[in-house]
């Protein structure tokens, strides 16, 4: 952080940076400084600054008791991904695709009410897409006509493209099956 009169703090205001003491329980200190020997972390100060760009990023204000917490709209909840997997390998393979679009869909309400953007708009992408990985979804990455998803949480790519379509109303061609997955985004 910058200090003194009339310049620029981190988060972009004018004026000047403020110290604050914060007294860790010893177990939790421990944890930090596991966090930080493993190179997990670089240290205290870049990890409350993550923790709160998180918290900040996904408007997780509304903490109901531990494990029910709410983002914009929607309820969110820690989920394995076996959980998922176990889902949907119980749907027929031919209603892939098509479940994948209704669980765009609905992201893309929650998403669009939320950030008050529009998940369509080529322009909103990246925002769309940083929501995504705040929420665990993956890393998401475009290229002119290519989407890459890195570390997907969803790890069918026929439910996967067709999550993709039904968020960002487009028309997608699976282009590889294994992680990461490649589609090709197919000219309306």
């Amino acid at each position: 952080m910058q200090g003194g009169t009339g310049e620029k703090t981190l988060n972009g205001r004018k004026g000047s940076a403020k110290r604050t003491t914060i007294i860790f329980e010893e177990e939790e200190r421990e944890f930090i400084d596991k966090l930080i020997r493993e190179g997990k972390e670089q240290g205290i100060k870049p990890l409350i600054s993550k923790m709160l760009d998180i918290y900040r990023s996904m408007m997780i204000y509304d903490w109901r008791f531990p494990g029910e917490y709410y983002c914009g709209i929607s309820r969110i909840a820690f989920f394995n991904i076996e959980l998922i997997d176990i889902l949907i390998h119980n749907i027929p393979k031919e209603k892939w695709r098509e479940v994948g679009r209704k669980m765009g869909e609905a992201i893309k309400v929650s998403i669009e009410a939320t950030l008050g953007i529009q998940t369509s708009d080529q322009g909103n992408r990246q925002e769309v897409f940083k929501r995504l990985r705040l929420q665990g979804f993956g890393d998401f990455y475009i290229k002119d006509k290519y989407l890459m998803i890195k570390a997907p949480f969803i790890s069918e790519p026929e439910v996967l493209a067709g999550f993709m379509e039904g968020l960002l109303n487009v028309e997608l061609s699976i282009k590889t099956f294994t992680a990461p997955f490649v589609f090709e985004i197919k000219q309306s």
